[in-house]
């Protein structure tokens, strides 16, 4: 009787093939995913164990953007969750900070304070304005309260009070600056009006007004039909003219400087 041939010995051949047809699809569908990247390209001639590698790590990142657009949709309900003004600042970032307040007088650099003053007297004295009281008048043009006594003007311009009664005095003359005294005190608060420009103006006009007075003695006494009569008598009338136009300037200035300027801003 024939030996039979055992039963493992018989299935080898079929189980190796059918190991070859598994290896062989297993290899197409790698192919049908893609190219691997050159990490898993190297890995692929190592065994099954990196090929398995391989594979896990492509379903892995074949996986990410789903799990980015799950992250995106919680993100979406969260944000539709907030009341709009909470989305809205999201959106536009951090507040503003507020924009500077106005400065009280602590908060001034003195420094710069009395290099403002120095370089406004200057052009003061170029006008002709004395030097000590052109000082004392811008100083008090720096104060919130348009008043200062003899010691806080001597301690912000860093003068001697001899220097300041001589400007004080000056200002004082010319109608410049008033003197109040303190109840119970020596002390003087000197003044400024909130005005002052306007009564520089007034000042003015009052000395052209002396001055054209002047004028016309000097007219009657050189003679009206000489050259130098003609000259003074078109200066009485250069001041006349300069006079009267102030007047109808300062006029319009009182009845509404605020609505010219708008006007002008239409007009623009």
């Amino acid at each position: 009787m024939p030996a039979r041939k055992g039963r493992g010995h018989s299935d080898a051949p079929a189980t190796s093939r059918a190991v070859d047809r598994l290896t062989t699809a297993e290899r197409g569908g790698q192919q049908a995913l893609g190219p691997p990247d050159p990490a898993t390209a190297v890995a692929a001639g190592g065994g099954g164990a990196t090929a398995d590698q391989a594979s896990h790590d492509r379903v892995s990142r074949a996986g990410q953007p789903g799990a980015a657009a799950d992250q995106a949709s919680q993100d979406g309900v969260s944000r539709a969750g907030q009341p709009s003004s909470a989305v809205a600042r999201r959106d536009q970032g951090p507040a503003a900070p507020p924009g500077p307040g106005p400065r009280d007088a602590a908060s001034r650099d003195p420094a710069a304070m009395r290099a403002f003053i120095e370089r406004f007297t200057g052009h003061l004295a170029q006008a002709g304005f004395p030097r000590t009281p052109a000082r004392i008048f811008v100083a008090l043009l720096t104060s919130d309260s348009s008043t200062l006594t003899a010691a806080e003007l001597g301690d912000l311009l860093q003068t001697s009070p001899a220097s300041v009664s001589s400007g004080v005095r000056y200002l004082l003359q010319v109608g410049l600056v008033t003197a109040e005294g303190e109840p119970g005190s020596r002390r003087l608060h000197y003044r400024m009006s909130t005005a002052i420009w306007q009564d520089v103006v007034r000042l003015r006009d009052r000395q052209f007004t002396q001055w054209a007075a002047e004028l016309r003695t000097g007219v009657q006494v050189l003679g009206p039909a000489s050259p130098a009569g003609t000259r003074m008598a078109e200066t009485i009338r250069y001041f006349e003219f300069i006079s009267r136009e102030m007047a109808g300037l300062l006029a319009r200035w009182h009845t509404g400087p605020s609505g010219a300027g708008s006007d002008a801003a239409a007009g623009n």
